[in-house]
């Protein structure tokens, strides 16, 4: 017994040790935030200016990067600036999963009760019983059941909740589902998303925002240091500046594995370090971490066209980027793009080239999914193949240049590579 506690204390002083020197900016959106230098950090402008390049090239509006809490880069892209407001599109999901949690702290839902409790029977094309057996847990697990293969996605219409399979049987990044998680916590609490959001966050943090509809979408923006402030608060277990705002149970379970099919998704936020993951669309489960170039204890919040929270608490780093579509990447979540990101920041080091761990080469091939170019961590000869059998392309790779899979149609393929062989996916 004294070896269990000693084990769940040690747990407990992990998940919140990252908090102890941790800086947090005054409420006050007017206040000042305090920066630390490049230079303390070690980075070299030629490295920042890089990373800044990048982002630029790839329709970047904001980029915030903060160290211990502290705001080490900071930039803006264009007519884009401190003051001006976009929107997070999924990677507010994150925050969905946040006033879940409140939610549930004052004892206004159970993650297990029934979706029906607060959206009404008939709510979808399911029989009774079978959408009974749908909880709000499925809800933010991605494991509802419903169809995702119904020809929109985003529609919240009985008619497109379609049965699919037998709920907790199948993930799919499915967005109807999630959507009506806001009729959900609206219900339960007796309260409107902004108002929600308003008494439970942003009063506490300073995390100012609006939620608004978009088509069947409820959408939160901000402007680009409230999505820091956001990071932030992930990154110390939900706590801020000493008060842990949910459950601390709640907390650390939101950032780990939430079910046992796609090992990289919590609680509507996404995990790195996992020896598998899934992607949207797919039902293809990839060996390997889904961001190679980050930390193993990274997680992150990701929407569509890069709108990105990314988290790793042994680093110590929050960063977060604003803006339009990548350059060849039309994923709801663009992977790809937070990879070469973080690519760029273990090279910000003056006169190094790689200072920092990142994934175990464990896969033999990044990144996966990948728009263009996979590369492989060991030179060697490959075949590309249809999943038939069928070569497409072979030749010989090194670490450097990768191998060119910018003709390839977006897809499921076989690579035979120097480590093996492995599936990967091209994004359009």
């Amino acid at each position: 017994m004294r070896k269990l506690i000693f084990a769940f204390v040690l747990l407990s002083f992990t998940f919140n040790a990252s908090g102890q020197n941790t800086y947090y900016p005054p409420i006050s959106q007017t206040a000042f935030w305090d920066t630390l230098s490049p230079k303390s950090q070690g980075w070299c402008n030629d490295s920042i200016n890089s990373l800044y390049q990048y982002l630029a090239k790839e329709n970047s509006k904001a980029f915030i990067l903060l160290v211990d809490g502290k705001i080490v880069l900071e930039k803006y892209f264009g007519t884009f600036t401190q003051d001006s407001i976009w929107y997070w599109a999924s990677a507010g999901k994150t925050l969905t999963a946040f006033l879940v949690g409140k939610a549930r702290d004052e004892g206004k839902l159970a993650l297990t009760d029934k979706t029906s409790d607060y959206l009404g029977s008939g709510w979808s094309s399911l029989t009774q019983a079978q959408e009974d057996a749908i909880t709000v847990r499925h809800q933010f697990t991605m494991t509802t059941g419903l169809d995702d293969g119904v020809p929109d996605l985003y529609c919240t219409l009985k008619s497109c909740l379609q049965y699919k399979a037998a709920p907790g049987t199948r993930w799919a990044y499915h967005n109807a589902p999630y959507t009506l998680l806001d009729k959900v916590i609206e219900t339960a609490t007796g309260s409107t998303m902004n108002l929600y959001t308003q008494q439970s966050l942003s009063s506490k943090t300073g995390i100012n925002g609006l939620w608004f509809k978009s088509g069947y979408n409820n959408v939160f923006a901000s402007k680009a240091r409230n999505f820091a402030r956001w990071g932030l608060l992930a990154q110390n277990g939900f706590k801020w500046n000493g008060v842990q705002l949910i459950d601390t149970g709640y907390a650390r379970q939101s950032v780990n594995t939430s079910q046992n099919l796609n090992l990289s998704y919590g609680y509507l936020w996404w995990l790195n370090g996992k020896k598998s993951f899934m992607v949207p669309t797919l039902q293809t489960v990839f060996p390997g971490s889904f961001i190679p170039n980050a930390p193993a204890d990274m997680f992150a919040a990701i929407g569509s066209k890069g709108q990105i929270a990314s988290i790793s608490p042994s680093r110590k780093i929050v960063w977060i980027r604003m803006g339009e579509n990548p350059t060849g990447q039309l994923s709801d979540v663009p992977f790809l793009l937070a990879d070469k990101v973080w690519r760029r920041i273990n090279t910000l080091t003056c006169n190094s080239t790689a200072t920092h761990d990142v994934q175990p080469k464990q896969t033999g091939i990044y990144p996966n999914p990948a728009a263009d170019r996979l590369f492989v961590y060991n030179a060697g000869t490959y075949q590309v193949l249809e999943l038939t059998g069928k070569t497409l392309q072979s030749g010989y790779a090194d670490s450097h240049n990768g191998i060119d899979i910018s003709g390839l149609k977006p897809g499921v393929y076989l690579l035979n590579g120097p480590k093996g062989s492995f599936r990967f996916v091209k994004q359009p």
